[in-house]
């Protein structure tokens, strides 16, 4: 099968769900080809040794990568997010017309749904049927955000964004989405039943695998021999990291607290820390990915927190996958799918969203539990991610998808 990739965001960006599909696909005997931006996520500037032209190929086996020239932002301007989104729509329409002429299925990544442009096109003008892989709900991930304006223009953008996803949803041959509840919300918008299916994302297990805890990540993330709960991940609005900060202040020296990462809220956290005098929490910035997953196996658990929103709701955020893929128990403040998931699985201890004393409580309820246990409960965590998450169990569903749309057959 000759597949297409569209997709503002591909490696050597952190864009692992395309990349990995693409040379997944390409094991299988399928010829594919990726019609992307050049790098500059996270930073919003074009990666060293690139230079942004219009036809610039690589293939590498049967993998061949189109970049095209986008306006590169990933700030907080929403003029210049919005400018970077729809630059990508224009010259990938431009260049798809051709370049994924006689390709038997488009894949497209959302987000942005603005990706879909260039496949909307050539399902209009070539009958190439497509597969939308919805990785987060618009318009909430839009107007919930810092970015989206209030009041009645807040309102006016929502209305325009929810019309446009309706549109597009309807447009699209088949669907993938990462969770149960989102399959539901988009068919409750409009979606066609047949065309929805649940794919729970992999992560990427070059990166994320068990491994064995060691003395020197235990020093670098400054085990103190208590449990150690650690957060890592993006410190934004929609994480609302504040909550494990006020557990962790009211759970005392029983426990530790360490978040690695950044983001737009960890002025507010470090502060928040300060006046709270949580000498239990601490912040280790940013480390290479390739630490990670010793990192991970030197804290006791690994802690998922969310805002307590209907979108939210039915996400299953990446850093689940790679806390389970790396056999590490968790720790859910969150509702919805995620909560679902850990528990059913016995994958690790789970509390309300947004209440940080439930979640002191959970800090407490971890502390007590033995090693024996906490292992056991690794290795469910384990088993999980491998029998319903894995790059294996994704790409197999992804693929019948394509092959299915590719002989307009129900997905």
């Amino acid at each position: 099968m000759r597949v297409g990739i569209l997709s503002q965001w591909y490696p050597p960006e952190p864009a692992f769900i395309p990349g990995e599909l693409a040379r997944e696909l390409a094991t299988r005997g399928h010829e594919v080809r990726v019609l992307t931006a050049f790098p500059s996520y996270p930073e919003g500037r074009v990666y060293a040794g690139y230079r942004q032209r219009w036809n610039d190929r690589t293939t590498t086996g049967s993998i061949t990568v189109r970049r095209v020239p986008a306006y590169p932002s990933h700030d907080n301007s929403a003029a210049r997010r919005v400018a970077s989104y729809l630059s990508f729509a224009a010259t990938s329409s431009l260049a798809g017309l051709r370049y994924l002429n006689g390709v038997d299925a488009i894949y497209v990544y959302h987000p942005p749904p603005t990706a879909y442009a260039a496949a909307g096109l050539l399902q209009l003008a070539r009958r190439i049927p497509t597969v939308l892989h919805v990785q987060d709900m618009w318009p909430e991930s839009v107007t919930a955000s810092t970015m989206a304006p209030g009041g009645r223009a807040g309102s006016a953008l929502h209305r325009a964004l929810a019309a446009s996803m309706r549109r597009l949803y309807r447009a699209a041959s088949g669907i993938a989405v990462i969770a149960p509840s989102m399959a539901a919300l988009l068919i409750e918008r409009g979606a066609d039943p047949g065309k929805v299916r649940t794919v729970l994302n992999w992560t990427d297990e070059n990166l994320f695998r068990p491994v064995p805890a060691t003395a020197a990540a235990r020093r670098a993330i400054g085990h103190r021999d208590r449990c150690t709960v650690m957060f890592a991940g993006n410190l934004g609005p929609f994480q609302r990291v504040e909550t494990a900060v006020r557990a962790a202040a009211a759970a005392g020296d029983r426990m530790d607290l360490v978040i690695l990462g950044s983001g737009t809220q960890e002025p507010a956290l470090r502060q928040l820390a300060r006046q709270l005098r949580a000498t239990n929490v601490r912040f280790l910035g940013h480390r290479p990915a390739q630490e990670m997953a010793s990192l991970y196996a030197a804290a006791e658990y690994q802690l998922l927190t969310l805002r307590d929103l209907p979108a939210l709701r039915g996400t299953v955020p990446s850093k689940l996958q790679a806390a389970l893929a790396c056999g590490r128990p968790v720790i859910a403040s969150a509702a919805g799918d995620v909560a679902r998931l850990v528990e059913s699985a016995g994958a690790g201890l789970t509390c309300a969203p947004e209440n940080w004393q439930k979640l002191a409580e959970t800090f407490l309820t971890a502390a007590a539990t033995p090693p024996a246990q906490r292992a056991e409960t690794g290795r469910r965590a384990l088993a999980l991610y491998q029998d319903r998450m894995s790059l294996r169990v994704g790409v197999d569903q992804i693929e019948d998808m394509l092959a299915k749309v590719g002989t307009r057959e129900a997905v």
